[in-house]
């Protein structure tokens, strides 16, 4: 009776507060990163040259371009790695997001509709993704000029973005003891979008500032500031 208070208890505070906790913190977060990142980038002038702005390139230099930019691309270097970051980033956003479980919490605690994907493909996505996850451990494991480089806070990151995922299977199909692994679902989830903004978690919310705001050939269109190299910034 007490292990179950106990656990009703923790699922309840997870649950509500620490999940408002959770959001605010992770707002807060991106608030003061985003104004960070403006700090150490400047206005990037350009210069003018009107031979090139008049002249159009040829079909031949496009296609060169267009040759040398695939070749250089994480898919033209490494296809494997491209794919399976491809499917990974994939299932990260859409398993959570159209997850019919997550989809009653919206709806029964501030009454939004929102729509959601079949069990049984969210179950496919989990897979896929806790799949990718694995060939990531494997391959910081594996592959001498990526253990090189890999830290114990690196593999901790990994545990952070599969926990969530794991954790939400086991509820699903009730293993183990649901109240628990539930809750620990709750709360792995938390601990991962307050890590998000201050980890390498980060670029899924700020891939889309450095692609719009800073110039570079790889943007979604041509960005008017770049990296600031005064320091102090």
């Amino acid at each position: 009776m007490v292990i179950f208070l106990g656990g009703f208890f923790m699922y309840e505070l997870a649950r509500g507060p620490l999940m408002w906790v959770a959001a605010v913190i992770f707002i807060l977060e991106v608030f003061y990163r985003t104004i960070q990142l403006f700090l150490l980038t400047d206005k990037k002038e350009r210069a003018y040259c009107p031979s090139r702005s008049i002249r159009e390139d040829s079909p031949e230099e496009r296609k060169y371009k267009t040759l040398i930019s695939f070749q250089n691309s994480l898919i033209g270097k490494h296809p494997v790695m491209a794919i399976v970051s491809f499917v990974f980033h994939s299932c990260l956003f859409i398993a959570p997001l159209f997850a019919i479980g997550h989809s009653l919490v919206l709806y029964e605690s501030w009454g939004i509709p929102f729509v959601s994907l079949p069990d049984g493909l969210i179950d496919l996505f989990t897979i896929l993704l806790l799949s990718c996850v694995l060939f990531f451990f494997v391959r910081r494991v594996v592959l001498p000029r990526v253990k090189a480089i890999s830290s114990p806070y690196d593999y901790l990151l990994l545990f952070v973005t599969a926990a969530p995922f794991l954790t939400g299977f086991f509820a699903y199909h009730q293993w183990f003891d649901y109240k628990t692994v539930i809750t620990l679902h709750i709360l792995a989830g938390e601990a991962m979008l307050i890590a998000i903004p201050f980890t390498k978690l980060g670029h899924m919310v700020f891939f889309f500032f450095i692609r719009i705001f800073l110039g570079g050939e790889f943007g979604f269109w041509r960005g008017n500031r770049s990296w600031s190299s005064q320091e102090g910034k």
